[in-house]
């Protein structure tokens, strides 16, 4: 092989797999964790969904009434119990707690509240306040309808926040040196999209073996029994990777810095009730929340509306989780490919602030075709009839387009890039600050935009009408959001340069102290 075709393949290797051999006992396992946490959050997603969406007197204009009203108050109750535990007990037994915690919820949900679901839902009191209230309130009452589903939801949601968001990332954050995260962080999220293959052909086997059971059989029931079981198998395999990468990773010297640790041990911490006046003083951290709420904002505003089709086309339980759970592999497989060739090279060539900027760019051309075509559709009957699909299927596959587009730009630039910036932060900012992004910020980018569907439906009387609002709000929200990212681009590579500044002075303070030292000792003490 010549000199250069060597050079060639160890160009595109570095591209693919930028990780050297003795990091694999760092990087597998944490890709392992990610994969089990993501593979849950998957299954819990689109279960989720395919209960509250498919409902007894409910449809996608719930959702919007459930992030508000339900998801946010008990995100920041989460948040508060969280940071407050965090105070009296160690880093490894809050993993423990919080995965448990969930854990024992959705056995639960399973054997008593599912099951008992038809004599706990206050189906007579929601058909007196449905035929009191405008019908701009429906997505409300259906929320309270079916109580137990909306639970259900809310729990989902909050795996998605606490065990990917918080937990993971978190302990990635500080056990990961930022010259690894440049190459790690893109990998990380690998674990997480393979995670949606297995996950999502799982999702599609059960929700049609739900679909062919007897007549009188509850097929969703024994569907949601075969996923419920999944997410505990999981969710115990994440507790047990962690107890691994504590004893046998943490343990080791080439990835744990005792004197990174014992710095951080010295940092007073922050009290509660600052935490959010501590954000607020922070224009890097508010630039950070921005990035956050804005995601949020948006694909609540475009998957409202997307969601809403898919219940027309798939009106069955099953069929709408059998739908889901494709979409969840079609996400993997281009999200897989982003990672692999496009996300940690853009950041690696191009900075943190190009591969920042890139998911709001995707949102922004793919959100204008799905509105376009939702608004205009009346106008293309003779290109619908001449592709031999109806106008609702087509604009259930446009929607789906832009999701599946959407999310791997997230997954593959968004997530890594995110994260990345927390690390030159000090510890309490990641932290302290952390919690009120992910777990917080992330909801109020969310029920920013549930608030947004919610007014427009109760205004206009329904989903079907509020399309061109939600398309114009979209543009305004993108419109910030890529402005903070660019000034954020700027902070991070200031605060980094700074942070390597300092570690390279550290060390050479110690190197200039070390000889001193060793003369000091050679040197003759006199006798008395």
């Amino acid at each position: 092989m010549s000199q250069t075709t060597t050079k060639e393949f160890g160009k595109w290797r570095s591209m693919l797999w930028p990780v050297h051999a003795f990091e694999l006992k760092k990087l597998l396992p944490m890709l392992l964790l990610m994969f089990f946490i993501n593979f849950n959050y998957t299954i819990l997603r689109d279960t989720k969904d395919a209960l509250i969406v498919t409902a007894p007197g409910s449809g996608a204009e719930a959702l919007p009434f459930i992030k508000v009203w339900g998801v946010l108050p008990l995100a920041i109750v989460f948040m508060l119990v969280f940071a407050k535990l965090s105070n009296i007990m160690s880093k490894t037994k809050l993993f423990y707690t919080t995965i448990s915690a969930f854990l024992v919820f959705f056995v639960l949900f399973k054997l008593v509240l599912y099951p008992a679901s038809t004599f706990l839902h206050p189906h007579a009191l929601a058909e007196h306040l449905q035929a009191s209230l405008p019908a701009g309130f429906s997505g409300l009452i259906a929320i309270f309808r079916n109580w137990t589903f909306s639970l259900f939801y809310i729990m989902s949601e909050l795996w998605g926040s606490m065990a990917l968001s918080l937990l993971f990332w978190g302990f990635a954050n500080d056990t990961t040196r930022v010259s690894e995260s440049k190459r790690f962080y893109a990998m990380f999220g690998i674990g997480a999209n393979l995670a949606m293959l297995p996950s999502g052909q799982l999702i599609k086997y059960f929700a049609k073996m739900g679909k062919n059971v007897a007549p009188g059989v509850d097929g969703f029931g024994l569907t949601l029994n075969y996923l419920t079981i999944l997410v505990v198998a999981a969710g115990l395999a994440v507790m047990g990777i962690y107890w691994w990468i504590n004893k046998n990773v943490m343990t080791d010297p080439r990835f744990f810095d005792a004197k990174d640790v014992k710095k951080k041990k010295e940092k007073p911490k922050m009290p509660l009730k600052e935490s959010f006046a501590y954000l607020l003083k922070s224009k890097y951290l508010i630039c950070l929340a921005m990035l956050v709420i804005g995601y949020g904002i948006c694909i609540q505003l475009v998957e409202v509306t997307w969601k809403s089709q898919v219940k027309l086309q798939f009106p069955d339980n099953t069929d709408y989780l059998n739908f889901m759970g494709m979409f969840s592999q079609i996400t993997a497989g281009l999200t897989l490919f982003m990672m692999l060739f496009v996300g940690g090279n853009v950041i690696r060539r191009f900075g943190w602030k190009t591969g920042a900027l890139v998911t709001p760019v995707v949102l922004l051309l793919t959100g204008v075709g799905f509105f376009a075509f939702v608004i205009f559709r009346e106008n293309l009957g003779g290109l619908i009839a001449t592709l031999g699909t109806t106008p609702l299927m087509l604009a259930v596959l446009f929607g789906t387009a832009q999701n599946i587009a959407s999310k791997s730009s997230k997954y593959s630039l968004f997530d890594p890039t995110k994260e990345m910036a927390y690390i030159p932060l000090d510890q309490e900012s990641k932290v302290k600050g952390k919690a009120a992004i992910d777990v917080v910020g992330a909801r109020f980018g969310k029920a920013g935009g549930a608030l947004i569907n919610q007014g427009l439906i109760v205004a206009t009387g329904g989903i079907a009408f509020i399309a061109p609002y939600v398309a114009g709000i979209m543009l305004f929200v993108l419109g910030g959001w890529i402005v903070a990212a660019r000034l954020l681009g700027k902070q991070f590579t200031s605060l980094t340069a700074q942070r390597e500044a300092e570690a390279k002075a550290e060390e050479q303070a110690e190197a200039a102290t070390a000889p001193a030292e060793t003369e000091t000792a050679k040197s003759p003490q006199p006798t008395s």
